[in-house]
């Protein structure tokens, strides 16, 4: 059993930050899964939030992603960050873009009619239009050929859009290639594709399917 254990969720995208991270630095650690809908004690106890991810380590407790993908970058190489002030900082500013465009994918799939789902679509357009001038013109990643923090947030905010694409919706990023290259990039790399279980798809379509949203009534059809 290894020291570290990530206290996880299936569906959180911020646990997968940790994951991925983890998995690149070659750390071996454990996973302690949650029902967030039914949160046991010894959950509320170490997560004074309520919210996963959480990295016990060293009999400590650690929460929100950020700290722990900061912790973990500290802690173990290969270093993720840039080694200079100004670029790690720009990065970090990056990394707390990608919380905001989660944020809205969450307002996305929760719009609770066909209007302010297409309003909702077309905020997270916007939303992701800086990211075309930001990436780096060669790629694969962020910062060019190095994988860094940023694009571990980055890797669960485009895997919410293979499934929305699975169930019919139009691809989010036309005419914006670095975006395109970066998704699909990030959709190849082994430790973005391993912070998941095989069954995500299924349980977030099942997820998205009970959320009484338009999507859930424009995308799924009860028998």
């Amino acid at each position: 059993m290894s020291d570290l254990v990530l206290v996880s969720h299936a569906l959180c995208p911020y646990v997968q930050r940790a994951a991925i991270v983890l998995a690149e630095k070659g750390v071996p650690f454990s996973r302690r899964w949650v029902d967030l809908a039914d949160k046991p004690s010894w959950f509320l106890e170490v997560s004074p939030l309520g919210k996963t991810p959480v990295l016990l380590a060293d009999g400590q407790a650690l929460f929100e992603s950020a700290v722990i993908c900061e912790y973990l970058d500290e802690t173990f190489a290969p270093r993720l960050h840039p080694e200079h002030a100004l670029p790690r900082a720009r990065e970090r500013a990056w990394m707390e873009f990608g919380s905001a465009v989660l944020n809205g994918i969450g307002s996305f799939y929760a719009a609770p009619d066909d209007a302010t789902l297409e309003r909702q679509r077309a905020a997270l357009r916007r939303q992701f239009e800086p990211l075309e001038g930001a990436l780096d013109s060669d790629g694969p990643w962020f910062a060019g050929q190095r994988f860094g923090l940023v694009d571990a947030a980055f890797g669960p905010v485009f895997r919410y859009f293979d499934v929305f694409e699975s169930l019919g919706e139009p691809d989010l990023f036309t005419g914006l290639p670095r975006l395109q290259r970066w998704r699909i990039a990030l959709a190849q790399r082994p430790s973005v594709r391993q912070a998941v279980a095989a069954d995500y798809p299924q349980r977030l379509r099942e997820f998205l399917r009970t959320r009484g949203s338009a999507v859930s009534r424009r995308y799924f059809v009860e028998a």
